[in-house]
This record gives structure tokens, C-alpha cells and sequence, in this order.
């Protein structure tokens, strides 16, 4: 599975604010990340997401709320004209009110034109000033797009009343918010230090302050799968990231990327990417060294 379409920015290495469209696959693998997104649904039907353990078939203009640290997939949607908001944990983590709104709201996936026209139709022109200032030339952008994210925050809780009703499902894991902000903190250790001496479950389990076991079924109940798994899918993200740029050999990817060995690194990127790292490399070399062969850019 190519993961280097999606997970390759990172926020605490270039900005707390990103924008993507123009993806022409129309659909992406289940993942999940550190940082949140606000999808801004594409009028090209059909638009199947999953968040969770709950999918969704939506129409253009509803908007999709995922949330740090949830898995997430686009199952059959229109991404090229789809708008995808990135925003880190960190910017959430740095007002209360933030946390706040992000707790209360953290089982809301979807606000539907069809269910909430008003409030619908206020997030969508918040989100297309966000668009209209990302795109452009301003120095500024980041601080006013960040703005404007705070907008789009507000109004979910100015509207809490009228979703009231979306809000009181049951926790989908159980886990308090503490537990949850130190797994995000690993996480982002993780990865901004891949080539560290010890990255053991045992030695982040440590970290968190949370027993091994305790660490350990947190992350398969919210990843879905094993943390070693999730470890080689990290260090999969750095390598691709790298493999699109030039000047680096494959052995100083793999070292990079948190490998300790040119077999090993050999034998998962073959098994995740169904390739050989060159044979990755070579396909960035013939398709004008874009990062992402598929998107429009």
C-alpha cells in the first residue's frame, strides 16, 4: 500500500496549517495520523467515507471531521475537487477552548447539508476563504488561515444545541483525554526520530507513562493494528518521502528512515509497495520527480 500520497506532511517540521485537492484517485487506503482534517465534500458522486467503524455515503458540501489519531479512509469519492484541511494536534493543544470543543466533538464525523443547512452552509464559506487565502501570494496566510480554522471551530460550538443529538453516542474507546494527548506526543517523537537508538514498544510504552500491555492495546484499538506494524508504516511514510527527493543513496534512506539494515528495509517496501525502493525511485524519475504522480497540482 502507498501511504506517501497522504501521511507525508508533517506539521511540527513545516506549519500547523496545510491544504490539499486535486487528487485524481478516487479513493485511499484506511490510515490515521496525528494531526486532524476537515473534508469539504467533492460534487462528483459517489462520496463513500469511513471513519471508525462507521462508513458514510455523502453528498457534495457535507463535511467530514476527523479528528487526530482516528483511522479514517476515502473508500470512492470525488478528491480532485474534494478540499482536505490538515491542521496539527499541536494548534488544538494550544488554547483550551480548542481542547474543549475538540473533546465534545470528537464522536462527530459528519455535518450533513441535508440534516444542518444552515450550519453546512456557514463551514463551507469559511472554508473556501480558507482556499482563496492558502492559494494566494499573502505572507501572511498561515496565521489568517489559522484564523479562520478558529472560525470553523466556533461554529461547531455555537451550533451544540442543534447536534446535540450526535453528541451523546458512547465513547468509541474510552480512553481519557490524558492517556490520548500522551499517545499523540509519542507518536510525533516517533516520528521526528526515527534514526533513535530505542524505539521499542517497551521504551514508548515508558515514555507515555503507561504500562506496556496498557500501551499496546491502546494502539491496536485505535490503529487497528500492532505497533510494530505501525512502526515499519511510519518509517515507510520517511522513506517515500525521501525516495522523491535526489542526492541521497538507498542506503542513507533506509539509515534515515530508521532501518537497520538495507535487507530489512528491502523486504518491507516490498512487501507494503508490492516494489523494489529503486523501482520506487525510478517512478518520481519518470513522472517529472512529482511527489505524488496522481494529484493535480
Amino acid at each position: 500500500m502507498d501511504y506517501s500520497n497522504y501521511e507525508i506532511y508533517d506539521f511540527d517540521r513545516v506549519s500547523a496549517f496545510h491544504m490539499t485537492t486535486g487528487y485524481k484517485q478516487r479513493n485511499y487506503p484506511m490510515h490515521w495520523h496525528s494531526y486532524g482534517e476537515i473534508l469539504l465534500v467533492g460534487p462528483e458522486g459517489p462520496n463513500i467515507y469511513k471513519v471508525g467503524k462507521n462508513t458514510y455515503q455523502l453528498i457534495p458540501d457535507d463535511l467530514v471531521l476527523v479528528w487526530p489519531m482516528e483511522m479514517h479512509e476515502v473508500v470512492d469519492a470525488d478528491r480532485e475537487n474534494s478540499l482536505v484541511i490538515q491542521f496539527s494536534n499541536a494548534f488544538i493543544n494550544s488554547l483550551f477552548d480548542l481542547q474543549r470543543i475538540m473533546h465534545l466533538y470528537r464522536n462527530l464525523h459528519v455535518i450533513c447539508v441535508g440534516a444542518h443547512p444552515e450550519l453546512a452552509a456557514k463551514l463551507k464559506t469559511v472554508t473556501l476563504k480558507m482556499k482563496d487565502i492558502f492559494y494566494s501570494d499573502r505572507a501572511d496566510k498561515e496565521i489568517r488561515c489559522c484564523m479562520l480554522l478558529m472560525e470553523f471551530m466556533l461554529l461547531l460550538d455555537e451550533y451544540r444545541k442543534e447536534l446535540a443529538p450526535e453528541l451523546n453516542e458512547e465513547e468509541q474507546y474510552g480512553y481519557t483525554d490524558d492517556v490520548m494527548r500522551r499517545m499523540m506526543q509519542v507518536s510525533d517523537y516517533i516520528k521526528n526520530n526515527l534514526t533513535a537508538d530505542d524505539l521499542s514498544q517497551a521504551a514508548m510504552a515508558e515514555m507515555a507513562g503507561i504500562s506496556r500491555d496498557y500501551f499496546s492495546r491502546i494502539f491496536k484499538n485505535v490503529t487497528g493494528m500492532n505497533y510494530s506494524k505501525w512502526l515499519n508504516m511510519i518509517r515507510m511514510e520517511k522513506a517515500s518521502e525521501l525516495l522523491a527527493q535526489e542526492g541521497r543513496t538507498l542506503t542513507e534512506i533506509a539509515m534515515l528512515s530508521g532501518f537497520q539494515s538495507i535487507p530489512s528495509f528491502n523486504r518491507v517496501f516490498r512487501e507494503e509497495k508490492g516494489m523494489a525502493p529503486g523501482e520506487y525511485r525510478a517512478l518520481f524519475a519518470g513522472a517529472g520527480k512529482n511527489k505524488n504522480p496522481d494529484a493535480a497540482e
